[in-house]
């Protein structure tokens, strides 16, 4: 008795002293790093922190939420608090060396400290002696971390009824422990460590029972009656139970319910996945190579079929010294304006020119391809983009090399006319075929749409002959664009831990946005794909992967296009730190001050993707925002790049005049609008690609001609999502 009195009062004491002691602001561990020293940290086999620097981090991560995160902050999965979460692991990574694979651990160990700090802010200010609400001001002490605002919103939710009835119930639930925890702030993983470094034991775990005991000895040494009755029944249990019971032995011995994603007696940081705790019956070995197996085929299904449409002919019944006598299905005879598609890597149009489908054709004398037609190549909208019959006589491998000349297309890729290839017209508004000038901007868009459709169908001619046969105003039904490849990965995710809690990393090499790192990725990013969410800047990370690999380098657009990271610039920031900001987006733009280029900025507001293209050698900022803001609606993003750009000027020691010295050029592109809260990430991703897939360093005010409309339909935001999907599954993300 007088032992428990002894610890209340020290516990009163402790809680005065830290009060008086000032805010915990961790300068050491800061000062440290200015002299280049990084702290290393070291964990147990099961995950948790321990020492040494153990206890320091985890003081630095609480300082570092009570600086990022609000007190009115009560749900710590907000997709609103990203951005600060990001800073958070930025800055534990900068004082630490710790590996990626830990965030997870950090970011729960961020939210149970702003949790504590809730708490303690409501009971040593907001309550009196006998738990009563007490209207206090704010304390001075914290006048540096919270706002005065922050402080009446604070409060007012202590008010509220619903969670006063929460919190007392949950108040009178841990009032009266019947095993109370007595070894203060050391946790069971640095507890366990002390204890076999005293026994000078070469165990690397103990029991969860026998820490349990040990955690409840208070500073006489001897366990209570109770608690050892407890262990006792423990290490009977020990002795007779499987060791694949479903159920701990301390559970059992407490006679308590085992609740899911949590260990009795082993505390923070250890969960049954950690611990390969069996839930049910696993499957067998044999089970699981079964499944891969099945998924393996399904995968390689999926990739002949991708490779196989595009080289798909389309060959007449006679023999083949007829077939270029034969005109092409669905094909009018003669010469006929075209649009010309590949669909390697992807579905999309790479040109445009004339189809001449005449009896007995050749190409440079020589007979054409089967299940290929004559095309001259009059427009370049992919200009990078490889012919799928290179011309020997011209010595042309490329569209562009291609313009002005004569080549062969397989008939499949070609779509005769610049209308909308499935979109059924009244006499009234149909369009022109000669002319491409009098195509609406609306029906360019539907006609990309239309192709990604075409892409999964074998029979030209069954597409062709439903537009055709239509004299109705109404659109022909399209089918929609395949989700193999999200099913595929989502059963693939299935069969690994990631939905556990397990994270993988995808690597960034230093050409994407200026450094080299890992980027971790978890089941929230996958799951932000799969159930249509708002998406994360992991998820913009990895398609920025995609387009480098996919569009970029294999083009040689690395040389015109490049990206900076919207984990360094966003918002939150340019707010906090703007001058790490301004650093990083100048070192990037003097490492590449010799060319003309276009970097593309995917900026966070912090609950808002929008796109900014800068061109520095012309000082130009194009600013595509799918809900229609200009730029005067973030002030500060203007300031920091409109400061990036007059210091990148002054660097290159450009002179210009006074009147020239402001006159940089921001232009808001009219682009496609999203329709709800969640596309505005899928639409920004869109942005690049277009812009990558056309290659050009001008975006134009009224946004490309070839992507022109009023907004992407779900269609179009779906093959982001397949290509996302496709491009995890290639690089292995769930081995």
């Amino acid at each position: 008795m007088a032992d428990d009195q002894h610890e209340e009062v020290s516990k009163k004491v402790s809680a005065e002293e830290e009060i008086r002691r000032g805010i915990t602001v961790m300068r050491r561990v800061v000062q440290g790093r200015s002299r280049g020293i990084i702290l290393d940290v070291y964990w147990n086999n099961q995950g948790q922190l321990i020492e040494p620097n153990g206890h320091t981090l985890t003081s630095f991560i609480g300082a570092l939420v009570r600086n990022e995160i609000p007190i009115t902050c009560d749900d710590w999965r907000n997709k609103e608090l990203n951005e600060s979460k990001e800073k958070i692991w930025s800055e534990i990574k900068r004082c630490f060396n710790i590996e990626e694979e830990r965030r997870g651990f950090c970011m729960k160990l961020a939210g149970k400290l702003l949790r504590g700090f809730r708490t303690f802010l409501s009971s040593k200010f907001l309550k009196d002696a006998d738990g009563n609400f007490v209207d206090a001001e704010l304390p001075k002490k914290y006048e540096s971390l919270i706002s005065a605002e922050e402080w009446e919103a604070f409060k007012s939710k202590r008010q509220d009824p619903v969670f006063q009835r929460i919190s007392a119930t949950n108040r009178e639930r841990a009032s009266s422990p019947a095993y109370p925890y007595r070894k203060g702030r050391v946790g069971y993983g640095r507890l366990e460590q002390s204890m076999l470094q005293k026994e000078e034991s070469s165990e690397t775990s103990l029991p969860a029972h026998v820490l349990w005991k040990e955690a409840r000895v208070g500073k006489s040494g001897v366990p209570q009656e109770e608690v050892l009755h407890v262990y006792q029944k423990c290490e009977e249990l020990s002795q007779s139970l499987s060791p694949d019971d479903t159920k701990g032995i301390l559970s059992r011995a407490l006679d308590v319910p085992e609740y899911s994603g949590r260990v009795r007696g082993k505390g923070f940081g250890v969960t049954p996945t950690s611990l390969s705790i069996k839930k049910g019956k696993a499957p067998s070995n044999r089970e699981l190579h079964a499944r891969l197996e099945a998924m393996q085929a399904e995968l390689d299904a999926l990739r002949r079929e991708r490779e196989a449409s595009a080289s798909t002919v389309y060959r007449d019944a006679s023999d083949k010294d007829s077939i270029n006598c034969t005109f092409q299905p669905n094909t009018p005879e003669g010469i006929s304006h075209c649009q010309l598609y590949l669909s390697s890597p992807y579905y999309r149009m790479v040109g445009k020119g004339k189809v001449h489908n005449v009896s007995g054709v050749l190409l440079h004398t020589r007979e054409l391809p089967a299940g290929c037609l004559k095309v001259s190549v009059d427009i370049a909208v992919e200009p990078n983009a490889t012919l799928p019959y290179p011309s020997d006589d011209s010595d042309a491998t490329t569209v562009h090399e291609a313009v002005g000349s004569f080549v062969a297309w397989p008939t499949n890729l070609i779509y005769v006319g610049y209308e909308t290839p499935t979109k059924s017209k009244s006499k009234d508004n149909a369009i022109p075929r000669h002319t491409e000038s009098t195509v609406s901007r609306k029906e360019l868009q539907e006609n990309e749409v239309s192709n990604a459709s075409a892409q999964q169908k074998k029979e030209v001619s069954n597409a062709s002959a439903r537009v055709k046969s239509s004299g109705a105003k109404k659109t022909v039904a399209r089918k929609k664009p395949t989700t193999k490849y999200r099913s595929c990965l989502r059963t693939f995710l299935e069969m690994t831990d990631i939905p556990t809690g397990g994270v993988r990393t995808v690597h960034m090499e230093v050409g994407i946005f200026g450094f080299d790192y890992d980027q971790m990725i978890g089941n929230e990013d996958f799951m932000q794909v799969f159930s249509h969410e708002e998406i994360g800047v992991t998820v913009v990370n990895t398609y920025i992967r995609f387009l480098y690999d996919k569009l970029m380098r294999p083009n040689g657009l690395d040389v015109s296009f490049g990206f900076l990271a919207p984990a360094t610039v966003n918002l939150g920031l340019i707010l906090s730190r703007p001058d790490t900001v301004t650093e990083y987006v100048l070192r990037i733009l003097m490492d590449n001050k010799d060319a003309e280029k276009l970097f593309f900025i995917p900026f966070n507001t912090g609950g808002h993707w929008l796109l900014l293209a800068i061109n520095p050698i012309r000082e130009i900022v194009y600013y595509l925002d799918s809900l229609g803001n200009d730029w005067t609606t973030y002030p500060d993003m203007k300031v920091l790049i409109d400061t990036v750009l007059q210091a990148f000027r002054a660097q290159r020691d450009i002179q210009t005049s006074r009147r020239g010295a402001n006159s940089i050029t921001w232009i808001k592109v009219a682009c496609p609008q999203q329709r709800n809260q969640i596309d505005c990430g899928y639409f920004m991703l869109r942005f690049m690609r277009d812009t990558l897939a056309l290659g050009r360093l001008k975006i134009p005010t009224d946004y490309f001609e070839e992507f022109k409309c009023a907004f992407y339909t779900k269609d179009q935001v779906d093959e982001i999502k397949e290509e996302w999907c496709q491009f995890m599954i290639e690089l292995n993300v769930c081995s």
